[in-house]
């Protein structure tokens, strides 16, 4: 008996962060994501009642040996590239290093064990676990980062950041009162950190100072050195001179 076909759909929702699998064994309702490519959009009547009138759009998947699907590569099956890294699927240890690595065409095809979708246009029915309000999760974490901190509420840099950071409220447990969790803010200009930049920007100072000050006595050692030799050298070549006259002479 031939087994029936399987393949998960990862179905994200990007407007309220949720995302979904689901297993589908029909191969009838698979067929609307054959022969399609990656970015291409689909409309997903045939997958259930629940799936009327939405649209997805495929944004990439696996086969069942787990090789992922790469944009460009107008293929059903896999294949074997030279990967420099730039275009994923391969990271390089070096820089330059190439290497030839499987990848999946961008085509889809039955192989595929797990197919990426986005949801681009809703239907008139919420699916659960989904677009049902319940699904809908906002994030509750704010910016991290001082600019981005004052340009959502709009500060300038003379008021104080750290008033405006999101924070978390935690329940406490045991009859202990609640606590808050805040981030600690990134890049934030503090009297210690301008203090520390002036203390380290003093220390290359004298560093270089040290360094130019080494650097002439070597200088000067070398230079008093060459003239010791030279006069030396000079010294030298006068006597042998000197004895070349005596010789002459006698």
């Amino acid at each position: 008996l031939r087994r029936p076909h399987r393949m998960k759909l990862n179905i994200a929702y990007p407007e309220y962060r949720s995302q979904q699998i689901i297993e589908i064994d029909d191969e009838k309702k698979l067929r609307i994501f054959y022969d399609k490519r990656i970015s291409d959009e689909v409309a997903a009547d045939s997958l259930g009642a629940e799936f009327k009138g939405y649209v997805l759009r495929i944004t990439g998947g696996h086969d069942k040996q787990g090789f992922g699907m790469m944009q460009g590569v107008l293929l059903n099956t896999r294949t074997r590239l030279l990967l420099d890294g730039r275009n994923g699927h391969y990271t390089p240890k070096r820089k330059g290093c190439r290497k030839r690595k499987s990848v999946r065409g961008c085509i889809v095809g039955s192989d595929l064990s797990c197919l990426n979708c986005v949801i681009v246009k809703r239907g008139p029915e919420d699916i659960p676990k989904l677009t049902d309000k319940a699904s809908n999760r906002p994030s509750t974490r704010g910016p991290k980062r001082a600019n981005n901190i004052r340009k959502v509420w709009g500060l300038t840099k003379e008021e104080d950041v750290r008033k405006y950071v999101v924070r978390r409220k935690i329940a406490g447990k045991d009859g202990k009162p609640d606590n808050y969790k805040s981030p600690k803010i990134q890049r934030l200009i503090t009297p210690k950190r301008r203090s520390r930049k002036r203390r380290r920007e003093i220390l290359k100072k004298r560093h270089r100072e040290t360094s130019a000050a080494a650097a002439a006595e070597y200088a000067k050692v070398i230079a008093q050195k060459r003239t010791e030799q030279r006069a030396a050298l000079l010294s030298k070549k006068r006597e042998r001179a000197s004895e070349r006259r005596s010789t002459l002479k006698k």
